[in-house]
């Protein structure tokens, strides 16, 4: 455990030496902060509720910000090892493969929860902004981060697979981006699909259909389950490639 607290330490520190965490964290706000604030004015003017003000903001705007920020975030955890040298090092070092892939990955994944948190504050900025304050369903509201932690916790274990087949950092980002915009448009099989039978069986796999249930403030476990067991695949994958490569090394 101390080992593996030690690389994770590590990992979350090496962002922040580097001003691509400030600079990614920035652009993210940015969006979520525009994107809030368009819902906001819309439902001002409108009178939306709050469901569907999450609806619009997680089941829309957090899909640009979750697609930019994930191949950046995952791109560099074993392309820039392999490309610095420092792979072959960590590899013979006394850890277990498996503690260095799930140390990174809780690593990163540190980072794009904290990217999230100062989301928390626009909530209570609208209350104070708004003529009509609006109710805030907390049940909904946690349900919501429940989803974007679920699905950008498994799309990061990809962008980490991906990362782990290349020492090119923008080639892993490319790929990682390539991967999760093909599963995000793919979630709009089942309203688009002319099969019926496709439009069944990707409904229960379609994230995005799992986002707007999260963010009316359904968490199906079935969904949950899908995504830990998927994480915990791609993780278990990259551990095996490691291996591969601890033998040749």
């Amino acid at each position: 455990m101390r080992r593996f607290l030690t690389l994770w330490k590590r990992e979350v520190a090496s962002y922040f030496v580097s001003p691509v965490a400030y600079i990614l964290a920035t652009l993210f706000l940015v969006v979520m902060g525009m994107g809030f604030w368009f819902l906001a004015s819309v439902r001002l003017r409108t009178g939306a509720t709050f469901y569907e003000l999450l609806r619009g903001l997680y089941g829309g705007v957090a899909w640009l910000a979750v697609l930019m920020v994930i191949p950046v975030l995952s791109m560099r955890s074993f392309a820039e090892e392999n490309r610095s040298g420092t792979l072959e090092m960590l590899l013979t070092a006394p850890v277990r493969d498996i503690e260095v892939v799930f140390s990174k990955f809780l690593g990163i994944f540190t980072v794009y929860v904290m990217m999230w948190l100062p989301t928390l504050g626009f909530y209570p900025l609208l209350q104070r902004v708004s003529e009509q304050p609006l109710p805030i369903d907390f049940g909904a509201l946690a349900a919501a981060y429940v989803g974007v932690f679920l699905v950008g916790g498994f799309y990061l274990s990809i962008g980490i697979f991906c990362s782990s087949l290349t020492r090119n950092l923008i080639v892993a980002s490319m790929a990682t981006f390539a991967v999760v915009t093909l599963l995000f448009l793919g979630g709009f099989l089942p309203a688009v699909s002319p099969v019926p039978q496709l439009r069944e069986f990707t409904q229960p796999l379609s994230p995005v259909l799992h986002m707007m249930d999260y963010a009316r403030g359904v968490i199906d476990t079935r969904s949950v389950v899908l995504y830990l067991s998927s994480t915990l695949l791609m993780l278990m994958i990259t551990t095996r490639i490691l291996e591969s490569r601890r033998w040749r090394a």
